[in-house]
């Protein structure tokens, strides 16, 4: 690794972080899709209930039993809303990190000689 440029190793060292980022930008955008779909099978459910059958709410670590029905069903449309834009966000923040993680790693291995990934 002596031998190696510091622009080189600068180089590398910015690919293995983008790497992390891009870990980390995935991860989140997986567990807020899977938020997503728990919700909406929440409000499938709720509409498959009858009007007569208790509703809970759920506040922090405790359950209350709601009866406004349609706040509570605004609310999670709300939710679902809002957490569908932050999952597009993510979606645009991971392309770009992954156009720049592969402009990079083609950038290193033309450095390193080592012959292009498809």
């Amino acid at each position: 690794m002596n031998d190696i440029s510091p622009q080189l190793q600068n180089q590398i060292a910015q690919f293995q972080q983008l790497q992390q980022q891009l870990q980390t930008v995935s991860t989140q955008k997986m567990q807020m899709e899977a938020q997503v779909r728990e919700l909406k099978r929440t409000l499938a459910e709720l509409e498959k209930a009858g009007d007569e059958a208790p509703v809970y709410k759920s506040v922090g670590a405790l359950l209350i039993k709601t009866s406004d029905r349609s706040a509570l069903k605004e609310e999670m449309e709300e939710s679902v809303e809002t957490m569908d834009i932050r999952v597009k966000a993510l979606e645009r923040q991971e392309k770009s990190m992954r156009e720049k993680f592969q402009s990079l790693q083609e950038t290193l291995n033309k450095a390193m000689g080592a012959p292009r990934s498809n």
